[in-house]
């Protein structure tokens, strides 16, 4: 769909970047809360990239931050201008992480019930005497990510990232497995104009120059993303013989088109301004 740019059509390589497909399979349920319905607590089935990038790069990239008091406690960082571990630092780093499309997925219900934070208390249903809201307080059913679920993202980073083999994902910071393969140059060019993009991606990371014509809305926090859209501007396109031959036996699609030049929160700071 995109008409090749010769003139600014470069190899990553001459840039010292490389793209890395991820595969994720997970070991344990993996849990969040994407919509809450009374007592239902539903976990999509798409994993959102800037959690994913603290979950990869915590602790090396990002400084793991722990506080348990002040303004800053409980409270998500991801552009705080004055936080450590905000995601600015990762493009600083030419690290950028895309949202993981699940391949494969289940869901298992479970039913969890919170201790008290006093000695002593009661859940009250609906409708009894001194209860305050309309379901119990400390209890609930949470549709989680059935263990055996396969995600892929891809993260375009230089060449001498360290990504780990494991991570922990989720509200109960569930074992997932990292494999990571770096895709080859002679597969990758960067094209301009009109591409579609199955991929799922966050729209306000995608570069101030690119225009989002169409696309299929995936509502979750803290950002919803786009997957099936239709784009214009620059992008990295993997198609051809040697894509061919690479993404056999991969589950890779037959052609893979991704934003250029996406940055954490491109568009954020754009639409605060």
């Amino acid at each position: 769909m995109g008409t090749p740019a010769t003139d600014f059509q470069v190899s990553l390589t001459v840039l010292m970047m490389m793209l890395y497909s991820c595969l994720l399979t997970l070991h344990d349920n993996v849990f969040f809360a994407s919509r809450e319905m009374g007592l239902l607590f539903e976990t999509e089935k798409f994993f959102h990239n800037w959690g994913l990038s603290y979950a990869l790069f915590s602790g090396r990239e990002l400084p793991q931050m722990y506080r348990l008091t002040g303004e800053a406690a409980q409270r998500p960082s991801y552009f705080h201008p004055t936080a450590e571990n905000r995601l600015e630092v990762l493009s600083d780093l030419d690290i950028y992480v895309f949202p993981a499309q699940p391949l494969q997925w289940s869901y298992q219900i479970n039913t969890f019930k919170a201790a008290q934070t006093t000695y002593y208390g009661k859940s009250k249903q609906f409708g009894e005497k001194g209860a305050d809201r309309n379901y119990p307080i400390n209890y609930g059913r949470a549709k989680e990510l059935a263990v055996g679920s396969r995600f892929r993202t891809y993260i375009l980073a230089p060449e001498t990232v360290v990504i780990p083999r494991w991570i922990r994902l989720g509200k109960w910071a569930a074992k997932v497995q990292v494999e990571v393969e770096a895709i080859p140059s002679e597969c990758q060019t960067i094209d301009c104009g009109d591409y579609c993009c199955d991929h799922p991606l966050n729209p306000l990371d995608l570069p101030p120059e690119t225009r989002v014509h169409l696309y299929d809305r995936v509502v979750m926090p803290p950002a919803s993303l786009l997957r099936r859209s239709q784009l214009s501007g620059e992008y990295l396109a993997l198609r051809g013989p040697a894509w061919d031959l690479w993404r056999q036996d991969r589950e890779l699609p037959r052609t893979l088109n991704l934003p250029y030049g996406s940055r954490y929160g491109a568009n954020y700071h754009g639409s605060t301004s």
